[in-house]
């Protein structure tokens, strides 16, 4: 009875149609970014896969878009502050994977382990100086969308607000980006230092 009922599921998952659809524009893409409770690079690079293929897509239509779209004038002012929010979510993937990197001190006894210590602060360059370009293109689109900021999209309000954080300066990433950097540096003149007799 068993054998029978499983061979009886068996066919069904075989022979049963598969629902499946190509994902093809920004806004799909971008329904795939997911916030993780838990953080690991391995999540991390994979939202910023999906984040960087929205970033590459076309627009679906806008009977699709995320939020209610009147006029060309409401177009416009979605898909520039669509390209602005990814952007701004790139540079908070890659600021959160190259904290994952990034060292605050350097303890004297570290020094068995300099050599990984800067390959990992080399790594986590690397990644705040991409969220450096992700932030550039964010001001770019930012600056577009504040243009027509007197219309009004609700269901996208966050994105707005952001837009409005942005331009009137109480969202910098570039001064966090900054000081990321400057300690970082810190740290390493500090790894460079060492030898066998600090330790």
């Amino acid at each position: 009875m068993k054998r029978a009922v499983t061979l009886i599921v068996l066919i069904t998952v075989l022979t049963a149609p598969l629902y499946s659809y190509r994902i093809l524009y920004k806004e799909q893409f971008y329904r795939l970014y997911r916030e993780n409770f838990y953080q690991y690079p391995e999540r991390i690079a994979e939202n910023v896969y999906w984040l960087e293929r929205a970033l590459a897509a076309d627009f679906a239509n806008p009977l699709f878009a995320l939020a209610r779209i009147e006029d060309a004038a409401h177009w416009e002012r979605y898909r520039y502050l669509f390209m602005m929010h990814v952007n701004l979510k790139m540079v908070e993937l890659h600021l959160r994977w190259g904290s994952k990197y990034n060292k605050f001190n350097a303890y004297f006894f570290n020094y068995p382990w300099q050599r990984q210590n800067l390959e990992s602060l080399e790594t986590a360059e690397s990644l705040f100086r991409a969220a450096l370009y992700y932030w550039d293109e964010a001001l770019e689109w930012s600056a577009r969308a504040w243009e027509l900021r007197r219309l009004q999209l609700t269901q996208i309000q966050y994105w707005q607000d952001e837009n409005h954080r942005i331009e009137t300066g109480t969202l910098d990433y570039e001064a966090i980006i900054g000081r990321h950097l400057d300690r970082l540096q810190d740290v390493r003149r500090t790894f460079l230092e060492m030898d066998r007799f600090t330790y």
